[in-house]
């Protein structure tokens, strides 16, 4: 089969989480068997920033690790849609160009390629509804939506019966156990600082409890303004910038546990949808402390995967907890990690979204565009 993906950037994962998922489907698909092309626009934001950050050198975790991965950059909506005439699967994520987006919807409802995806991975559908609005989906087939709670807000808009949960997952070729176990210490934290989304939060779930549990805290992320890094001063923590994803494992290996702290849409808008953090961390075998969050998909079992924290002070007693107890972190480490390779891996998604395109085969009635409710 011949699989088509239009993606923000493949190269760059600078404030650009998707990224780390996009990649590790499109390995488990080429290593299936199919021809597999990604495409980005010229001047990707995320690329820019990487690049303006630390150069062309910040490009080499992503090769080293991807060797069998590149992306083909277009400057117009109409070469793009040229180059992928007669392919039989083509998605599209919510980070692209509304006017692209449109283009090849137009391309599908002509029968210039077969099965058309529209791949939703953020919290705008409920947070920047209007946004969403300037989506003409009316030639696509289907949507992959990463959690039933954004899947509901499409089913809501008219696309019942052609909405499917497609949750993220860890690329376990890379994000795995390290092969010999070295020193460990402190905590770890990879994670933005984002728009102000949870900065109580990090506070109230990280900073403090670290502090008092007498936990050094690293810190690896982007988009840190000066008020930011005053308050991981003022804690403690040392802050070291941005990290390739492609090195994270190797960040995990070094520390005795990590924090998720998830954003306040995904906690109260739209629950039950882990950042791919979660994922990743589990499958690399440290210890999780979670801030609380509704997993109301049952994607992992709480308390046994990972720990969870109801307010600052469980999060203290938790850090605490894994800083004295050994027996406790293997346990964790162990319960989180099968729990990935049972069913959380990018395998399994690359599985999934081929049954999905399969359903999608014969040719239905399109379903509305997106509308505000």
């Amino acid at each position: 089969m011949r699989i088509v993906y239009f993606t923000h950037s493949l190269a760059s994962c600078w404030n650009h989480g998707n990224a780390h998922f996009l990649r590790g489907v499109l390995r488990e698909l080429i290593a299936e068997g199919h021809a597999v092309e990604a495409y980005e626009p010229e001047g990707a934001w995320s690329l820019d920033n990487l690049l303006r950050d630390r150069g062309a050198a910040g490009l080499n975790a992503y090769r080293t690790a991807y060797p069998e991965l590149s992306s083909r950059t277009y400057a117009r909506e109409e070469e793009a849609v040229e180059r992928v005439d007669g392919a039989d699967l083509v998605i599209a994520h919510e980070w692209n160009a509304s006017h692209l987006i449109a283009a090849l919807g137009r391309a599908r409802t002509n029968g210039r390629f077969g099965t058309l995806l529209f791949h939703d991975t953020h919290h705008r559908a409920v947070s920047a509804p209007e946004e969403m609005a300037a989506f003409d989906l009316s030639g696509y087939d289907g949507v992959l939506a990463f959690g039933e709670a954004l899947a509901r807000v499409y089913r809501a808009q008219g696309w019942d019966g052609r909405t499917f949960v497609w949750h993220e997952a860890a690329d376990t070729r890379l994000f795995h156990p390290p092969a010999e176990e070295g020193e460990r210490a402190g905590l770890v934290w990879i994670g933005n600082w984002g728009d102000g989304e949870r900065t109580r939060e990090l506070e109230t779930f990280l900073f403090r409890p670290a502090r008092a549990a007498g936990l050094a805290l690293d810190i690896y992320g982007v988009r840190y303004p000066e008020e930011a890094l005053a308050t991981l001063e003022r804690f403690g923590a040392r802050y070291h910038g941005w990290a390739p994803n492609a090195v994270a494992p190797s960040l995990f290996a070094r520390a005795l546990a990590t924090v998720h702290v998830p954003r306040r849409f995904y906690v109260e808008a739209l629950p039950g949808i882990p950042t791919i953090r979660v994922f990743e961390a589990l499958a690399c075998g440290i210890p999780l402390a979670s801030a609380p969050w509704e997993d109301v998909e049952g994607l992992f079992t709480p308390g046994e995967d990972y720990l969870v924290a109801r307010d600052g002070a469980e999060m203290e007693r938790h850090l605490r907890a894994l800083r004295a107890d050994p027996g406790l972190r293997r346990a964790l480490a162990a319960r989180g990690l099968a729990t990935i390779r049972a069913r959380h891996t990018c395998r399994h998604r690359a599985a999934e979204l081929l049954a999905i395109a399969a359903s999608l085969s014969a040719p239905v009635a399109s379903p509305r565009n997106w509308r505000r409710a």
